[in-house]
């Protein structure tokens, strides 16, 4: 197949380009205009009790699917008739909204629940409205009513925020980190990629076939949207590997077709040899990347799922625009790939003479190898151990969901949330409803009772129940706003004083649904901190066998590739190992807050889908790197006969190792543009991936790689005869001694299996 499309793009060049262009064109018409369709959700097990409980309270007691919080604030008081004024207005415009299921504020609420309506100093007062429409179009309705509602006027400072604003706001703010995040990654890696190539030719070609793979991702995002929810921060993906990954490949083809052409080869059979090579390498690699991120789909949270629809994606038509595209655009451009060399013109500027072809014995990479494996113990050894002391603080990871300060200050949705933790005494955030589904049976002297148990429980400040308000386990005041029975359902809320994630909170949890319930009934419970434990339990309880799936197809892929039982293993175990120092980077900085949080702000927790996130994807990506290089060092341990280990890693990183490295730096960039976001967890994201590729790249990949397969020696290529048999047959392998071919040629490499 590969040979075939070689021999298409040497006949029909300009077809093959022209084609290629309609079809981005088409995925660029379609899929553009996505982020319209994009949420910024997803964090919540839809399955869980919290979930179900959420929509027991929207459905039977009409509380809304977001929530919406204005604040209004005057120099004057809440009280004031400026305040009141402007307070009533806005209420009063949303309750006439068909968008808003109920409205509730300090000038319109029950006595009993002004004050947690108005801040300790008097001066704001908030109203929180109900919106509906689901997810998506409550953040429509949010933005519509804010446009309108929201300003300031007669001395009175106005602010939206609660989670619809806080969604809408990071759908605003992610669509900028977008245009931030190209505006930083395309120059710097067309910079990098004219030093590495030299000719500002080849150095654009990358960046075409990373185009035409981000613009097909989209259209393949946007087709999504009309079956399912997809994240929004799914597109931050898209553009980072759309570049990584088109670089990466594509880099692998120019760089083997111009090593075919230094070795003598005529360029139709050059490209042909490339193709069946480097080709095969890109399909393997994309495979094996596409395979690691399809499985976050096994995560019930859409934000993970729309990772794994982005990642196949952009992953398939980066291989499908490097193996065909790529091609094609070498063929039409013949001499000219190297014209406009920035390098040539830089040394005739100083003087300094055309670099002449060393030997591969004399380069760096070769070298180097050599010196790694003279001293292969206590340099492994080394670097195990940091990797390892790197990744301890990954140990004292907590669990937290994300809330407006992954917001900028500038944002006002975050301006109202640290106001409601600061200036409130009563942080709703804080709050766990407690639902009863089925209250039949239950007598108004049951709920009463369960009640008074609940504000028992330490931490428990008030719980709100349909026979009145309970503190400290006696009945102090008329039931507020915060409690309903309904249609056979019934619905508490419980005022807690616990730190949000904390164990306090935690605790306080296992308490509350320890308390027996009334009449027997089973009872869900909803909040953030419930809602947090949930995604926690929903990620920990499926990540074993995520990580089943993904070593299991890693081990077999590698099997196929390379015959050996024993490269597969020490390829898992480095690719883990890895992983651990951008693991505790994440814990160390963003958790703990050194570093100033890297401008984020900390909360004493992660977000439970990052390190999952960053797994699936960092994984795959050390794949493609350990393909590249094992595939290479296969080579030429069957050139030698499979007797020179030592030499066949040697020149394996010789021929790969500034391939891997200058790909690794360009995936760096791209990764390393998204620490530009302004969202707290993107910029989390954009870290911990640029740590793990550059660790990965150069750490383990060019030291630990060779001292490992020194060691083990001729054991690195063992594999029972039965399974060697197995391989014989059904194992990827293609030689590259191919016949000559020509554009009218139908020949093809000889595959020996």
């Amino acid at each position: 197949m590969l040979s075939r499309i070689a021999l298409l793009a040497i006949a029909a060049p300009r077809r093959v380009i022209a084609v290629a262009l309609l079809v981005m064109v088409a995925c660029g018409a379609f899929g553009i205009p996505v982020a319209k369709s994009l949420s910024a959700g997803g964090f919540q097990d839809p399955t869980s009790q919290s979930a179900q409980a959420t929509r027991m309270l929207v459905d039977k007691f009409g509380q809304g699917d977001m929530q919406l919080v204005i604040s209004v604030t005057s120099d004057q008081g809440v009280q004031s008739p400026a305040a009141r004024s402007v307070g009533t207005e806005i209420a009063a415009a949303l309750a006439d909204s068909p968008h808003v299921a109920r409205v509730t504020s300090a000038w319109t609420a029950p006595p009993t629940a002004v004050p947690a309506l108005v801040s300790k100093d008097g001066d704001t007062g908030l109203i929180v409205a109900g919106l509906t429409g689901g997810e998506n179009d409550a953040q429509k309705y949010a933005r519509e009513l804010t446009n309108r509602l929201v300003y300031d006027r007669d001395g009175v400072s106005v602010r939206a925020g609660g989670e619809a604003m806080i969604y809408v706001q990071i759908n605003g703010q992610s669509e900028k980190d977008l245009l931030t995040m190209e505006a930083i990654a395309i120059p710097l890696s067309f910079v990098v990629l004219v030093w590495v190539f030299g000719g500002l030719l080849a150095a654009a070609l990358p960046l075409a076939v990373g185009g035409f793979a981000i613009l097909g991702s989209m259209a393949v995002l946007r087709a999504v949207t009309f079956v399912t929810d997809v994240s929004i921060f799914a597109m931050n993906l898209t553009v980072a590997m759309g570049l990584a990954l088109a670089i990466d490949y594509t880099l692998l083809i120019i760089s083997r077709y111009r090593d075919e052409l230094a070795e003598g080869a005529d360029r139709d059979r050059a490209l042909v040899r490339t193709m069946t090579t480097a080709g095969r390498t890109v399909l393997f690699s994309a495979l094996t990347v596409a395979l690691s991120m399809v499985a976050m789909v096994l995560f019930p949270m859409y934000f993970l799922k729309s990772f794994a629809y982005a990642g196949v994606a952009v992953v398939a038509f980066a291989a499908a625009a490097a193996i065909v595209v790529a091609p094609a655009a070498i063929v039409l451009l013949g001499d000219r790939l190297d014209a406009y060399d920035v390098r040539k013109l830089g040394r005739r500027l100083l003087g300094r003479p055309e670099p002449v072809r060393k030997p591969v014995e004399q380069t760096f990479w070769y070298r180097s190898t050599k010196f790694v494996m003279r001293r292969a113990i206590p340099i492994g050894l080394a670097i195990v151990a940091l990797l390892l002391v790197l990744g301890i603080p990954f140990l004292g990871i907590k669990w937290g969901f994300p809330d407006d300060r992954v917001l900028p200050h500038t944002a006002s949705a975050r301006q109202v949330g640290d106001e409601m933790r600061t200036d409130f005494a009563i942080d709703a955030a804080r709050n766990v409803t407690v639902v009863i589904p089925d209250a039949a049976g239950v007598t108004p002297a049951d709920l009463d009772r369960y009640a008074t148990d609940l504000s028992r429980v330490p931490d428990v400040t008030s719980v709100s129940a349909p026979g009145g308000t309970f503190i400290d386990g006696r009945l102090a005041g008329p039931p507020s706003a915060a409690t309903a029975l309904a249609d056979g359902s019934a619905f508490l809320t419980v005022a807690s004083s616990a730190r949000l994630f904390s164990e306090a909170s935690e605790a306080q949890l296992d308490r509350l649904t320890a308390v027996p319930t009334p009449a027997g009934q089973p009872v869900q419970l909803t909040g953030v901190a419930q809602i947090n434990r949930d995604s926690a339990e929903a990620i920990t309880s499926r990540l074993p066998l995520v990580l089943a799936i993904i070593a299991t197809i890693t081990f077999l892929l590698l099997f196929l590739l390379t015959g050996s039982l024993v490269l597969p293993l020490k390829a898992l175990v480095l690719n883990v190992l890895s992983l651990t120092a951008a693991f505790g980077a994440l814990v160390w900085i963003f958790q703990e807050g050194h570093l100033g949080g890297l401008g984020t702000t900390p909360t004493g927790t992660l977000v439970a889908n990052l390190p999952v996130l960053l797994f699936c994807i960092a994984f795959g990506l050390s794949m493609d790197y350990e393909v590249f290089l094992v595939s290479r060092i296969r080579e030429f341990w069957l050139k030698s006969g499979r007797t020179d280990n030592d030499e066949s890693v040697a020149l394996g990183l010789a021929k790969t190792g500034r391939v891997v490295t200058a790909a690794a730096l360009l995936m760096s960039i791209s990764f390393a543009a998204l620490i530009a976001a302004q969202v707290a967890f993107m910029r989390m994201f954009g870290l911990g991936l640029t740590l793990a590729v550059l660790a990965d790249a150069t750490l383990v990949r060019m030291m630990l790689v060779p001292a490992f397969m020194h060691v083990l020696g001729r054991w690195n290529w063992w594999a029972p005869k039965p399974l060697v048999r197995l391989h014989e047959r059904i194992g990827i392998s293609e030689s590259v001694d191919d016949p000559p071919a020509t554009a009218s040629a139908s020949t093809e490499p000889v595959v020996s299996r």
